[in-house]
């Protein structure tokens, strides 16, 4: 079997502890999986443990008896991905506990997955951008299409239904965000760089290029930004928003993410401390009846 790189180089302390853990992970994932779960016959006979025997695993994920038994062993031996995988599928592991396998065995683990039961988490996310008023806030997915938003984001940022559902192509074609965003010329080639950083994720992802293909289409501004191959993590950018209501806003965006939904990125917006503007009361005012009145017709300028 092929060895792959490893993540680190461990020391014989740090490796020692590794294959413990290792052992006893695997030990337990071997426990919880009956016979029955893993399609084989009980045959009746009391078993002196719960769960698989180790030949019984290694015969299921198709790999040698004693390699299986050193592998939980704790063994130094080496080790492939796809032998992991076996290994993950009869023991039914979940993503996070594959990724784990990964790590104990001294390989760089996948990509996160989303669990189906965390496929559900739509209606909670909701609650936490709502939570987040007055401040703007929304959720994007993988691509930087847009899948929830507040009121906030609405009335400060112009977000809206009719606009274009992606982040990117509204930052650089949405009249409205650009007649608004007086730091755009600051904030555009942080904010490409920060996309090829999401793109270099995912290469050959179809999805990616379909985004750049119509950015490109729609902003020569894009095309020459993107030709710099400036690349720069998702993290905070500062903006400064001219509301056509109540003014000069200095807003602080952070990018965050869910483990459990590796997919989706939680952008939320804070007020900056300003000796002459009071952002925070400001979009405090606009949360209320009267600012909302007041800002309902989102118009450019």
């Amino acid at each position: 079997m092929a060895a792959a790189v490893p993540v680190t180089s461990d020391t014989d302390a740090s490796k020692a502890r590794r294959l413990g853990e290792l052992r006893e992970f695997l030990m337990s994932r071997r426990a919880r999986v009956s016979p029955a779960e893993a399609g084989l016959p009980d045959g009746g006979a009391r078993r002196r443990t719960p769960g698989l025997r180790r030949e019984e695993v290694a015969v299921l994920a198709g790999v040698g008896a004693s390699w299986y038994q050193w592998l939980e062993q704790g063994r130094d031996i080496s080790v492939s991905p796809q032998v992991l995988d076996s290994v993950a599928r009869v023991l039914k592991l979940s993503g996070a506990e594959r990724r784990h396998l990964y790590v104990l065995a001294g390989l760089n683990p996948p990509r996160p997955e989303v669990a189906r039961d965390d496929q559900e988490m739509c209606e909670g996310l909701h609650r936490l951008i709502d939570t987040w008023m007055p401040q703007p806030a929304h959720i994007m997915d993988a691509y930087w299409n847009c899948v929830m938003y507040n009121d906030a984001a609405a009335s400060v940022l112009g977000m809206r239904s009719e606009t274009s559902e992606n982040c990117l192509l509204t930052f650089f074609t949405d009249p409205i965000y650009r007649t608004r965003a007086k730091s755009w010329q600051r904030n555009a080639p942080q904010v490409v760089a920060m996309y090829r950083a999401a793109c270099s994720e995912h290469p050959d992802d179809d999805g990616f290029a379909a985004v750049i293909a119509e950015a490109k289409a729609m902003s020569p501004e894009f095309v020459e930004l993107w030709e710099r191959r400036d690349i720069l993590p998702g993290g905070q950018v500062a903006k400064e928003i001219e509301h056509p209501v109540v003014g000069t806003l200095f807003l602080e965006s952070t990018q965050l993410k869910v483990p459990a939904r590796p997919d989706l990125t939680i952008a939320l917006h804070t007020p900056m401390p300003d000796a002459e503007v009071d952002t925070a009361g400001k979009l405090a005012w606009l949360a209320t009846p009267e600012g909302r009145r007041g800002s309902i017709y989102p118009v450019a300028g």
